[in-house]
């Protein structure tokens, strides 16, 4: 198998890694934070004239036709800075709902408008009761005229609170953990009955808890053949998780370059702590990890696209299983081998630690996916 970049997407990572150079230091981040919304606005236009927003989205409506590969590539480049903006929310998971689900309509009315970044997306489906059990569907949709009434909550909607429109799911038929009777719909986010709070993660990103009370939503609003939506939610998830996994490779990249440069300057006792052997094995278990990683987060972003859904499906358990288990590593040992600076707010190792664990937790965590293996093999 050809694991060989092409010139395109050569040129795709470079140029993504130039525009982050320029404006991700961990200062600027630091700012960007700061903002109303916790992430950069000017960014997110600099990212739409790159074209990365309309990345995978097809050369009809408004996109470059590219792939899970170059996905990956840029969810890389924005681990290794701690990016903070909706790429994930929006191009990954809410344009995954629509190029999967959508009419023609809803594809040619919102995808251009993701790809030049005047749409942010929110995909609401997880809620409190279900915890990574994707058919556990409490919030309902109920007909009423020409079009439905949804009731019900979602909870840790990744930028929820920024988006103007949200894909959410609801019952309209069957009992609470059945995966038929799910159907996905598009939900104004100033519709009335909609409430949203905001808060920041352990890791300074955004999501948002979602209430709704009578939210009308239209006919064309649907999205996708009702009450057939779990597979179409199932593909969204596993598309999220190739993302994550690309990213958390970014992180651990960056995690290992400071805890290398930390040990050659470091002194203690007159000489640098690098020149302890221990440390030194250390640092390149931790590059064993990094390598594990990287090696299931291609296997991922390649099976993304699989027609045999029993084989996407473990070879993404498996992949989520490893990266989380490579980053797990690599980011503990980071903080320990920088000692007491590495539990600072001020150092930038620890921000890295927290961003690799809300990762591990998101789409599932690795004890989760492990159970699904075990399920496979019994």
């Amino acid at each position: 198998m050809d694991f060989e970049l092409s010139e395109e997407q050569r040129m795709l990572r470079d140029s993504v890694e130039r525009l982050l150079a320029d404006h991700y230091g961990f200062d600027k981040r630091r700012g960007y934070l700061a903002e109303p919304e916790g992430w950069s606005r000017a960014l997110w236009a600099q990212y739409a004239e790159l074209g990365l927003l309309g990345l995978p989205f097809a050369e009809d409506h408004g996109g470059f036709g590219g792939g899970p590969i170059e996905v990956m590539l840029v969810m890389e480049a924005f681990g290794r800075v701690l990016a903070l903006e909706p790429y994930l929310a929006t191009v990954v998971l809410g344009g995954t709902a629509l190029r999967l689900a959508g009419s023609d309509a809803q594809k040619t009315a919102l995808l251009p408008r993701v790809a030049k970044g005047d749409l942010i997306l929110a995909f609401a489906h997880g809620e409190r009761q279900a915890r990574y059990d994707l058919s556990d569907v409490m919030t309902t949709a109920k007909r009423k005229g020409s079009g439905w009434v949804l009731d019900g909550a979602k909870t840790v909607v990744l930028h929820g609170d920024s988006a103007q429109r949200l894909v959410v799911s609801a019952r309209t038929s069957g009992e609470r953990d059945d995966p038929d009777g799910i159907t996905l719909f598009f939900v104004d986010a100033a519709a009335n009955g909609l409430a949203r709070r905001s808060y920041p993660m352990r890791d300074g990103t955004r999501a948002a808890e979602l209430s709704l009370s009578d939210v009308k939503v239209r006919e064309e609003d649907v999205l996708g053949e009702i009450g057939a939506a779990f597979p179409v939610i199932e593909r969204i998830v596993e598309a999220g998780i190739a993302a994550t996994a690309a990213e958390a490779v970014g992180a651990m990249e960056a995690m290992h370059e400071m805890t290398l440069e930390y040990l050659k300057t470091r002194q203690q006792f007159g000489r640098p702590i690098g020149d302890n052997q221990a440390l030194q094995h250390r640092a390149t278990e931790m590059l064993m990890e990094l390598e594990r990683g990287r090696s299931m987060a291609m296997l991922v972003a390649m099976m993304v696209d699989e027609p045999d859904a029993t084989e996407r499906a473990r070879n993404i358990a498996m992949a989520k299983v490893g990266v989380g288990q490579a980053s797990k590593f690599v980011s503990q040992n980071a903080v320990q081998l920088h000692g007491g600076i590495g539990m600072t707010e001020e150092y930038a190792i620890g921000h890295y630690f927290r961003r690799c664990m809300v990762i591990e937790h998101t789409f599932g965590d690795t004890a989760h996916h492990l159970s699904r293996l075990a399920d496979q093999v019994r």
